[in-house]
Parts: structure tokens; sequence; C-alpha cells
């Protein structure tokens, strides 16, 4: 029987570490954070204090406190402490390799170590843990992960259920939406959603269908705001009216099929990525990237707000 988790280790403190970091503490929860970056405390304490207006607005459970966050440079330490390891080091497998065998070696055989990889396979993660590789999962997030509930729980070849259970517990504790994958695979599923929406998007692009701005718009006016209410397969369903998903298929399945045939397959050139990246700055015209993020982040929480207060799935 595995102990509640009170305190997490949250290693690597980067972006997505960071955020790791104020969600859970808006949880009530202890946290433990380590990066070996220099003037990493200072930032990841900057980082939590811009969050937690955010956080507070959703919610803080009792006991929540940014002062309940403390740091190391030792990641074994932090993972000694531990209940749970939260890991955000660079995607590359040298490295997961090296960090891993460090938490296994010195985290308890029963605390899971998850890492927010969102692309690498837990089963290359856990060649890094000779000890206990059982206990390792993927655990994504998306972006920011103190706002956006879900995460994926991936795990590997030699993962246990009980390792696969006890993050899906967790996480669903820690107010997240897990899901959980039944195999693994490069980028897990909504990077793979999202990456073929791109494709088409880079591609449109690139054959001067439509501008950045325009395919922008296509989505965040159009399927995008119901894609935020309900996932593709809901809303595919509502929009066959009394027949639903069945209607659809049968009536729209075939013109979908030859669409799938006409899909371009671009390739990232240096002429396409020019494109790309004039393409968001005219259609940003100056905006700062944290001007930008604070606008979306706003709207995020009235949503996310609106949507706890229904049972939408």
């Amino acid at each position: 029987m595995s102990a509640p988790v009170r305190t997490v280790a949250v290693v690597g403190t980067g972006v997505i570490g960071a955020s790791w970091a104020a969600h859970f503490l808006g949880r009530g929860l202890d946290v433990v954070a380590t990066d070996p970056a220099a003037g990493a405390e200072e930032r990841l304490r900057a980082d939590v204090a811009a969050h937690w207006p955010t956080i507070s607005r959703l919610g803080l459970v009792p006991g929540a406190s940014p002062e309940r966050l403390t740091f190391t440079t030792d990641v074994a330490a932090a993972a000694a402490g531990a209940d749970f390891v939260q890991e955000n080091g660079p995607e590359r497998p040298e490295v997961k390799h090296r960090l891993f065998a460090v938490l296994d070696a010195a985290a308890r055989p029963d605390v899971v170590l998850a890492s927010s990889s969102s692309g690498l396979l837990p089963s290359v993660i856990a060649q890094g843990c000779p000890a206990h590789p059982e206990r390792v999962v993927v655990g994504h997030p998306f972006h920011p992960p103190h706002l956006i509930p879900l995460v994926e729980v991936v795990p590997g070849e030699r993962t246990s259920e009980e390792a696969v259970e006890r993050a899906m517990a967790f996480y669903t504790a820690a107010g997240k939406r897990p899901i959980r994958l039944r195999h693994e695979l490069p980028g897990h599923v909504a990077n793979r959603l999202q990456a073929a929406l791109w494709r088409e998007a880079y591609s449109l692009v690139d054959r001067g269908v439509a501008s950045v701005a325009d395919i922008d718009t296509a989505i965040s006016q159009g399927p995008g705001l119901r894609w935020a209410v309900l996932g593709p397969f809901a809303n595919q369903h509502l929009s066959g009216g009394a027949g639903g998903i069945a209607h659809v298929l049968e009536h729209l399945g075939p013109p979908t099929e030859a669409w799938w045939r006409d899909l371009g397959d671009p390739t990232l050139t240096p002429e396409l990525v020019a494109k790309l990246v004039d393409g968001v700055a005219a259609e940003l015209g100056g905006v700062t990237t944290d001007e930008l993020a604070a606008r979306r982040d706003a709207v995020l929480h009235t949503l996310l707000v609106a949507k706890a207060r229904t049972d939408l799935p």
C-alpha cells in the first residue's frame, strides 16, 4: 500500500516545471524543486508568484501556499523525500537516463517517477532505471500545466499496473483530467492530433491557399470554439442531428476520405519556415509573447470556470 501523496518533487524548473510547481502548491501539496541551472531558485519563485493570482482565482484548497515550496540543487535529496516525482528535464534520452538513474536510486520503491516528456517513449526513459523500471510513466501535461487540465499517462513495456493506477489517482486528486494510453507511441495522443492539424495548416500556407492569420482565424473563430467545449467525436455526433455520428459517417464519410487523400505533405524548407515566422509576426502586429499569453490565460480562466459549472465531458 503506497503512502498518500503529500510531497511532490519537481525535477527541472523551466517553463513546464515552474507551472507544475505552482499547480501542486495550489492544491495544498508540499513541493521540493530541483534544478542545476544558475539562478534557478530565484526564477522559480518569481514564476510561482506570477502564476499565483490565476491559480487563486481558480480556487485554492485549504492550506495552499507558495511558502510550501523548498528548493535544492541535490536531485537525490529532492527525490528521497518525495511521494511523487514529476520530472521536466531536457527531451534527450541520454539526459533522461542520467537523471532517472539518480531518481531510481534515491526515491522510495513505491514512488512513481513521472516524466513530462512530450514525445519520448516511457520504455526508453525507463532504461535509466535499473532497479525499479516498473514505476516509470510519462505524465505529459499541456502548457501551461497550472491551467490546462489534461495529463496523458503513458505506461512503458515494464510499467506496472499499480504504478499507472497510482499516477491516475494522483493526477485526479490534484485537479487534473488524466487519460490513459493503452500503447506507447511517439508524441502520445494530443500532440499527434495537433501535428495532424499543423501538417495541413503548414501545407495550406505553403501552397498559398490561405495566410497564417486566416488559418488561425479559421480555427480560433470556428471549430476551435467547439473543441474547447467538446471533443471531436462528441462534436461530430452533434453535427449529425437526430442521427448523430452514425448519420455523419454515412453521409460525410466518403467526402472526408476524399479530403484525406488530398491533404498536403509539406516539408519544412527554409522558405516555408520563413513564411510561417513572418506570417505570425504580421498577425500579431507587435503584440509581445507575454501580452499574448496574458490575454490567452484570461480567456482560459473564464472558460475553465464555466466548464466547471457543467457536467460536460
